[in-house]
């Protein structure tokens, strides 16, 4: 088996795909004065419940070194909270109310960029390729 050309290798091309469908978001992001890591955080306290470090880690695709110094800045901006866990040993994260705010105001723009992205693309094929890459994720997982 031979190596694939550049413009047909999968992890270059899932980074190139990321990066332009970024672009946009790091726009608004900017503006709020959130990373794209931060909002993912955000995103994912502001649509769950309070959550620990590891799922958190896990949800929002982060290791774990750069979860600690994203939860510290977003405690020290007042966005994110820490609240007791039942189990006394740990500790659970939860969104402000100022988090909730800054949610708001990027999730109205966050849909306005993935209705354009839709549109240009196309839905049936934005659905395909959502379905694709979860799939390509389960058995890349299970390998």
């Amino acid at each position: 088996m031979t190596l694939k050309k550049l413009d047909r290798a999968l992890p270059l091309a899932l980074l190139h795909a990321r990066e332009a469908t970024l672009k946009p978001f790091r726009q608004e992001l900017d503006d709020i004065g959130l990373t794209v890591q931060q909002w993912r955080v955000i995103r994912v306290l502001a649509e769950g419940k309070p959550c620990c470090a590891t799922e958190l880690a896990e949800r929002c695709v982060l290791m774990p070194p750069s979860l600690s110094r994203i939860l510290k800045t977003l405690t020290e901006r007042g966005l994110i909270e820490r609240i007791e866990d039942t189990d006394a040993r740990r500790r659970r994260v939860q969104i402000t109310t100022e988090g909730c705010r800054r949610y708001t105001a990027m999730s109205q723009k966050a849909a306005g960029i993935y209705e354009d992205l839709e549109e240009k693309f196309g839905a049936e094929k934005m659905e395909t390729l959502l379905d694709l890459l979860n799939e390509l994720y389960d058995v890349a997982r299970a390998a």
